[in-house]
């Protein structure tokens, strides 16, 4: 790849992306009459939390490297330039050998490295409560533990960006400023702490909320509770999941709002995302449905997810289309703040100086089709 012409679809301009070594080399201005007929372009997507895609889990060994380059490149088909793999909760053996699993597989391939972004670890220093500890078993959660995250952290080879936990253990402040130190992003979820604790934990340094508004309980008091108490923390972003099923539009308007410049947009897929409808056997929940739609439940409770089976890209689509955010800004949410939030050079986005994290996309109505996704300068997808 040496230039790729477009609208870029953060800005409007339209522009020639000169490319060199991997790198946007220089941002050229192009002529208006020629805007015309260019497709849009825009920076790679940036997804915090993902289990798995296309038929592939992370959380089921082994993760070989042949399956977890076709989990790659389905994301790369719909955009996805980097992401984090979701490794949760499970015993700790397990968890260590998926760990070391993962990043073997994801070795195979200077792209495919280049795409993990690092790992998240959510769980299992989750609350035991029903509700809050959602899908997580209940055998596997435990306290906060340095030793057991560094011993995970060597078998991850220092990959690990994120932990997701619960703040109301004794131990979390000082795990949290641990985790600050080692610079590990501390994410509050699957949590029943009360406004002190979530208080305490932004204080040690946490930053972030993992798909605030699920793993929670089903009936919560009016005021206080930790819901509340995230979206008044100034210093916490908001990853919230924006596929249909898990909030309805009212909430994503309120968390938009107030997270103005800290929303950020994750899909937490699931193997089955990328995967056609029918009933499947999930590796959590059991027998489970994935819609028409696109909603995965529990087969025999038609009311409980069962996971998000879309991908980031339907995320950005769905905000648009609900005029929560306009589409430059729904995109953004997806692809420079969780960027920023992971201090990966992409944050730059398209400007000179930037990995040529691409994306070459069609506008059909309300729709976005990907034509062509590059990684570091290299064609990685291509619609036939």
């Amino acid at each position: 790849m040496s230039a790729v012409e477009g609208l870029d679809l953060l800005t409007g301009e339209a522009v020639r992306l000169h490319v060199s070594d991997g790198l946007i080399a220089e941002r050229e201005p192009l002529p208006k009459g020629k805007s015309e007929r260019l497709p849009f372009i825009a920076p790679g997507l940036v997804d915090l939390q993902i289990n798995g895609a296309a038929g592939v889990d992370f959380n089921r060994p082994p993760v070989t490297a042949e399956g977890f380059r076709h989990a790659v490149s389905a994301l790369w088909a719909h955009g996805v330039t980097s992401f984090c793999p979701t490794v949760i909760t499970n015993g700790t053996e397990q968890m260590e050998r998926l760990l070391e699993q993962i990043r073997h597989a994801s070795s195979a391939d200077p792209a495919i490295r280049g795409s993990v972004a690092g790992f998240h670890l959510e769980g299992p220093f989750l609350s035991p409560e029903d509700g809050p500890r959602g899908a997580h078993p209940r055998e596997h959660i435990r306290r906060p533990d340095i030793r057991l995250l560094e011993r995970w952290q060597e078998a991850a080879g220092g990959l690990i960006r994120i932990v997701t936990l619960a703040p109301e253990w004794d131990e979390a402040p000082a795990f949290i400023r641990h985790c600050v130190k080692q610079g590990i992003i501390v994410s509050i979820g699957h949590t029943a702490a009360d406004s002190a604790q979530i208080r305490e934990a932004v204080r040690a340094g946490a930053s972030l909320s993992t798909h605030l508004g699920n793993g929670a309980h089903p009936v919560l008091p009016r005021h206080p509770n930790y819901i509340w108490d995230q979206l008044a923390a100034d210093e916490l972003y908001a990853a919230m999941i924006a596929d249909g099923f898990h909030l309805p539009a009212s909430v994503l308007k309120v968390f938009c709002r107030v997270k103005a410049g800290k929303a950020v947009l994750v899909s937490d897929a699931v193997s089955l995302a990328g995967m056609p409808p029918g009933t499947y056997k999930a590796h959590i929940g059991g027998d489970v449905v994935l819609t028409e739609e696109g909603k995965l439940h529990l087969a025999e409770t038609p009311e409980l997810l069962a996971g998000s089976a879309k991908l980031l890209l339907h995320g950005v689509e769905h905000l648009a289309r609900l005029g929560i955010a306009a589409l430059a800004e729904a995109w953004r949410m997806a692809s420079l703040l969780p960027a920023s939030l992971l201090k990966l050079p992409a944050a730059s986005g398209l400007s000179a100086g930037s990995p040529a994290d691409i994306v070459v996309l069609r506008l059909d109505g309300d729709r976005l089709h990907v034509c062509r996704t590059y990684k570091s300068g290299r064609l990685v997808y291509e619609r036939a």
